[in-house]
């Protein structure tokens, strides 16, 4: 099999983000990762395993291995006994996914004030990804969608694997290291993955790279809960958890990066993180958003194993999946997504944000199914528990009648051209896309900025429901009916604002024209004909533009947490 390795992989792969969901008080599980450092490095053995070799047979170590420390709950490695624990684990794994490791993995234990001072911190938003987050109702207009990632991810690293190291983040013991089963197995299949596939994504866009995260992550996630079939009965096992003094997040913690937000920022950097968070205080949209790929990447990894076993898994790292609706609906997979253009309809008080450099191609973005259901689950428009049909490997479901119909869709984020005769338009042009990158172009950071962002739908029905679903969003949050007359007779366009005290305040048109909806959001509804001249065509009856915002769960006003209790 074709290699896919990258310059980039320490960069994709820094921090992973991993969960244990435990009983809040809200019923959400806060997450959080990051980054890279260095630490005191463990033994190490030699680097090349033989190619020849039965599963599992590693030398002097074999799946079948017990030790002293398999029996404490608490244990408090010492350097050879991590040392053991790792090559056990090694072994177990290849009889688990009947794949060689070819070469060692490097271990190295690192305190919390280590990390602490070597990781750094994001920089501000550029003008794309916080108009992004805005139009999405994720990240309002008054905050920065790096500090609200910043909040979000500020937390309790565990541990990560990053270009052919592990890395354990670890507070200080009385003896020695403590680790768990789910963090030693989790980066070791990691580790196992960059050594036949790589760990580098190659997704332009925010909702692809989620998808490719879901392939890597959900292996990852999927693997040591074949690892815990075996424990107990026919394997001595560590822990598969321990408890940690450092469980709780600290308010001024950040991170760097878009967490995957992909601190690929995209969430992606393999840590692995254990943080119990009310989410009072997390950004609920923002976090099921990156989420998503660690909650529907094992269920879409078992899809494929069980249609054609390993084999199946491994030929998906050749032909990567390219939109969370495939990890949502495995039954989509391989088929791509719809590409969605979007026409340039502004006029010359308005101008594209460019991908930078000497391109004046404008810089578009794809939101994705999952992010769809993140932000309507968020705003209290799809009003039900996460967990609430939540398929067998996943602990929430991602899949609502308002999104599930989504084949495409492209984000483009406009700038009011400069009255100074300074036009330059360029944004930041990582490939996070609508993460958390920064943008070098401060000087237009004060300018004015709207959005035209055109969806494409399975059916007119599909397009219709999700035009209700944004409307009831509107109204949720307020906004009033400027206009639902339509200058096409039988046609239907609703204009809404919401006004300069909300935090998400502007114009909105809403349209749909068969299996499309166009949304324009600007910073007055006098402006949206300015940036984007929507032509309406007929379309289903629609009731939500009118309709009164709804009860949002988890509470009585219309800003109160939408999440519902623990099942």
């Amino acid at each position: 099999m074709t290699k896919r390795r990258g310059s980039d992989s320490r960069q994709v792969v820094g921090g992973r983000l991993r969960t244990r969901v435990r009983s809040l008080p809200l019923g959400l599980v806060a997450i959080v990762l990051l980054v890279l450092l260095a630490g005191c490095t463990l033994p190490a053995s030699p680097d090349q395993f033989g190619t020849d070799r039965e599963y599992g047979d590693l030398g002097e170590y074999s799946p079948e291995d017990t030790f002293a420390f398999d029996e404490e709950a608490t244990a408090e490695l010492s350097e050879a006994e991590l040392e053991q624990a790792k090559y056990r684990a090694m072994a177990r794994i290849e009889v688990v996914r009947e794949l060689r490791f070819e070469h060692d993995v490097e271990l190295e234990v690192i305190t919390r004030e280590e990390y602490r001072e070597q990781r750094g911190e994001s920089g501000t938003a550029s003008p794309f990804v916080n108009e992004f987050w805005r139009g999405t109702f994720v990240v309002d207009g008054e905050t920065d969608a790096n500090q609200e990632l910043d909040a979000l991810y500020g937390a309790s690293v565990q541990g990560y694997y990053t270009d052919d190291r592990i890395v354990i983040v670890t507070d200080p013991a009385n003896d020695g290291v403590r680790i768990d089963r789910d963090t030693l197995v989790h980066e070791l299949v990691h580790a196992l993955q960059d050594q036949h596939f790589g760990l580098a994504r190659e997704g332009e866009t925010l909702d692809e790279r989620r998808a490719e995260l879901g392939l890597i992550e959900g292996e990852a996630n999927y693997v040591p809960e074949l690892y815990d079939e075996r424990c107990g009965e026919q394997w001595h096992c560590l822990a598969a958890s321990v408890p940690t003094d450092a469980s709780t997040p600290e308010a001024d913690d950040g991170t760097g990066g878009e967490a995957d937000v992909d601190g690929d920022g995209d969430g992606d950097a393999n840590s692995d993180t254990d943080a119990d968070t009310d989410t009072n205080e997390i950004n609920s949209g923002l976090f099921l958003s990156i989420y998503a790929p660690y909650a529907m990447g094992p269920e879409f990894v078992a899809t494929l194993h069980d249609r054609g076993g390993w084999d199946a898994v491994d030929a998906a790292y050749d032909d990567r999946p390219t939109s969370t609706a495939q990890l949502i609906d495995p039954e989509r997979y391989p088929d791509d997504p719809v590409t969605v253009d979007v026409p340039d309809r502004s006029d010359a008080a308005w101008e594209p944000i460019t991908v930078g450099g000497e391109s004046d191609e404008p810089r578009t973005d794809t939101v994705g199914e999952a992010t769809l259901f993140a932000t309507l689950w968020a705003n209290g428009v799809i009003d039900r528990p996460l967990t609430a049909g939540a398929p067998e490997h996943s602990p929430y479901n991602y899949s609502a009648p308002e999104t599930s119909g989504w084949a495409g869709d492209t984000f483009q984020v406009y700038q009011q051209v400069s009255t100074d005769g300074d036009e330059g338009t360029n944004a930041n042009t990582d490939a996070d896309g609508g993460e958390g990158g920064s943008d070098d172009d401060h000087e237009h950071h004060d300018s004015q900025h709207a959005f035209v962002w055109q969806l494409t739908w399975d059916t007119p029905n599909d397009a219709a429901t999700f035009a209700d679903a944004y409307r009831t969003l509107l109204a949720t949050h307020g906004a009033t009916l400027e206009d639902s007359n339509s200058p096409v007779p039988g046609a239907q366009q609703t204009i809404h604002h919401l006004p300069d005290n909300d935090p998400f305040a502007g114009g909105y048109a809403v349209s749909v024209s068969d299996d499309t909806v166009t949304i324009v959001g600007a910073p007055s509804t006098a402006a949206l004909e300015s940036v984007h001249d929507t032509v309406p065509t007929p379309t289903p009856d629609s009731t939500a533009a009118t309709a009164s915002p709804p009860a949002r769960a988890g509470g009585a006003g219309p800003y109160s947490s939408p999440v519902p209790s623990a099942p």
